[in-house]
């Protein structure tokens, strides 16, 4: 009995793809899989850049639609509370309801929260925009990476795709932070929001000619008691996350949420024992591909998307750069991303998905231990240009590492909910990224009773101390634990 699912007949493969995969399967994209991965593609990176598009912009948005300066994270958390604790949920419902009919919804919203948000003139309107951008990405972004998924056959195709596609993820956000100082500092803080709307439209207009519909063929019923433990217990724990960044680990507020979040995921577990029709079947995650490539996940992105906030601190508050010139320092970070998306297949083909991500852990941890040497001489740009762009490549290997190991060699009933998985670890690790080093960072400020440049300089260097031992950490545990399954170590 084998292990790897027939992905050339399943739901949701074209004709087309069918065709191709009978004759030669791993060695040429057909027309049509070249036009689906451009459609899917552009929305996943359009999604990754809405991430970090208005961090730059928080300032002049405050004063230009009235927010108070201790509710301007709101813009941010109110997006990312939504993108993290919904994804699961939304995953699911497109296995039932169809993958690209959910894909198409999710994008339309997209568009119309995008277009809500650069035409708000009060805070209100601006959090309903937020919140709607991070909706459409929790329904978009694990629908786009099961079509994905089915238009590509398991092998050195797929592996190039789910490496594009984690290359861009990943550089959106850098890309936010460049494109969200371009557009505020030479038109305005509204156009991060308008430029959604004519990708929206163009995806809409081009999905449903290149898309299959795809939807699994048996007949099964969404967890509702599941969907609620799991999304408010992911609620709770970003939240609780994002308070303690802002305020403390002490805070009752944030011991409160991280209890309830605790509570709520001992319930969900004991739900989905019991559940006919399991949101997450616990069986999956006894897969060590599935849970331990979702843990290397979770922390690629931990580490990287906290990196890109600490080193924008030292940038402006210690080398004086202005918002702009942050965002385009990073510019070599987001190449780095590039490269590593598209030289991620030829390293797992050479050695193989589990050396694949610890080594690049390993060099990732390398070069942003380099960073603690970071000064108040301007010279110190040049470390970490060169530093960020290794560990960019890096942790792009890790990613296309984990994205290949966490959604292959299983059955087709089971592709949707890893899938579901493999995005929400992408959307948990970024939205918890940033908390957890700002909770370091504040509290070395705190002990040190001081904001001053040297105060955050000393801030950032502990704080990259505890992200390259992240680092070396998850490549040892995947080192140790991580087993594959025979017929993907003979495939990789």
């Amino acid at each position: 009995m084998t292990t790897q699912p027939d992905v050339t007949t399943g739901p949701g493969v074209p004709p087309a793809t069918k065709a191709h995969a009978e004759t030669a399967p791993d060695r040429r994209m057909t027309g049509r899989q070249r036009l689906a991965l451009i459609v899917l593609l552009t929305a996943s990176f359009t999604l990754a850049v809405d991430f970090s598009i208005l961090n730059v912009a928080l300032p002049t948005i405050g004063s230009d639609v009235g927010f108070s300066l201790e509710n301007l994270q709101w813009i941010a958390t109110a997006f990312s509370l939504c993108a993290a604790g919904l994804t699961l949920l939304f995953g699911r419902v497109a296995d039932l309801a169809g993958r690209r009919k959910m894909f198409l919804i999710g994008m339309a919203l997209l568009g119309a929260a995008s277009l809500m948000g650069g035409l708000a003139i009060d805070p209100a309107v601006l959090l309903i925009a937020r919140v709607g951008q991070g909706v459409a990405t929790a329904i978009v972004v694990p629908a786009a990476l099961s079509l994905l998924l089915g238009s590509f056959p398991e092998g050195p195709l797929r592996a190039k795709a789910l490496g594009l596609n984690g290359a861009l993820m990943a550089a959106g956000f850098t890309t936010g932070a460049i494109l969200g100082g371009l557009l505020t500092d030479l038109m305005s803080w509204r156009w991060a929001f308008f430029i959604n709307i004519p990708v929206a439209v163009a995806v809409l207009v081009i999905a449903p000619v290149v898309l299959a519909e795809s939807r699994p063929t048996a007949k099964t019923r969404l967890d509702v008691p599941g969907a609620i433990t799991v999304t408010l217990g992911l609620l709770a724990l970003v939240y609780g996350m994002t308070h303690a960044a802002e305020n403390s680990w002490t805070d009752p507020l944030t011991l409160s949420s991280l209890a309830a979040a605790v509570v709520l995921f001992a319930a969900f577990v004991a739900v989905e024992r019991r559940a006919e029709f399991p949101l997450v079947p616990l069986a999956i995650l006894k897969r060590s591909t599935v849970a331990w490539g979702n843990i290397a996940g979770i922390l690629a992105f931990v580490t990287e998307t906290s990196l890109v906030f600490l080193l924008t601190l030292y940038l402006q508050r210690v080398l004086g750069y202005t918002p702009l010139g942050a965002g385009l320092a990073f510019a070599v970070l987001g190449l780095g991303t590039v490269l590593g998306g598209v030289l991620g297949p030829k390293v797992i083909a050479k050695v193989g998905n589990k050396r694949a991500i610890v080594y690049g852990f390993i060099v990732q941890a390398i070069a942003t231990a380099s960073l603690v040497v970071l000064s108040s001489d301007p010279a110190a740009i040049i470390l970490l240009l060169v530093a960020t762009f290794v560990g960019g490549v890096a942790n792009l290997v890790v990613i296309v590492g984990f994205m290949v190991t966490a959604t292959s060699g299983l059955p087709e009933d089971e592709a949707g909910l890893a899938t579901g998985l493999a995005t929400m670890s992408q959307q948990i690790g970024i939205t918890m990224g940033i908390p957890i080093m700002s909770a370091i960072f504040t509290a070395q400020l705190v002990s040190l009773g001081s904001s001053d440049a040297p105060a955050v300089l000393s801030g950032v260097t502990l704080a990259i101390w505890v992200n390259a031992a992240l680092c070396l950490a998850t490549a040892l545990v995947v080192a140790l634990f991580l087993k594959k399954p025979a017929a993907v170590d003979a495939a990789a």
